[in-house]
């Protein structure tokens, strides 16, 4: 009894899933269009980033503010704004918000400038985070072989404008 009951919940499954996609509305040119696949590729990762981070408030963006820091103690904001590809006022922004929060520190490196240095808690934060995106980038490129990824990430830097 219990598997013909099975056999009718996925049958039952299945014909939703057929109906659903009779009724769906034509995408017309969408599916072939670069930043259409890129859109739905991005929300894709940014889900998955937020259900595998599980940490409030780090969104990839941040992740990538906390690794260039990380990476660059004494890092300027000017210079942090053009690695992000962000301008200055949005860095002020997101120095201010993890100031706050206890993970990013400013020391004067000039009269005019601070640096940039992530605090003992951004560093723990950031260590953690670490793995959590390594398990989260092999889950997104799960479907594809390391030369797929490559050449992905190859094709991809290539539609990116030259940076000057």
């Amino acid at each position: 009894m219990g598997s013909k009951l099975l056999d009718v919940k996925q049958s039952s499954r299945a014909t939703r899933s057929r109906t659903a996609r009779r009724n769906a509305p034509s995408l017309g040119v969408l599916p072939g269009l670069i930043g259409y696949q890129l859109r739905l590729a991005q929300r894709a990762i940014f889900s998955d980033f937020a259900e595998t981070v599980g940490e409030g408030g780090v969104s990839p963006g941040l992740f990538g503010i906390l690794v260039v820091i990380g990476e660059n103690p004494g890092l300027t904001q000017q210079a942090l704004a053009d690695a992000a590809h962000l301008d200055r006022s949005t860095v002020v922004t997101v120095i201010d918000k993890l100031e706050d929060r206890g993970l990013v520190e400013r020391h004067a490196a000039d009269r005019r400038s601070n640096g940039l240095f992530l605090a003992g808690k951004g560093a723990a934060l950031l260590r953690a985070l670490k793995r959590k995106v390594a398990h989260h980038e092999r889950r997104v490129v799960r479907n594809l072989s390391a030369r797929e990824r490559e050449q992905l990430v190859a094709l991809l830097q290539r539609i990116l404008p030259e940076r000057r």
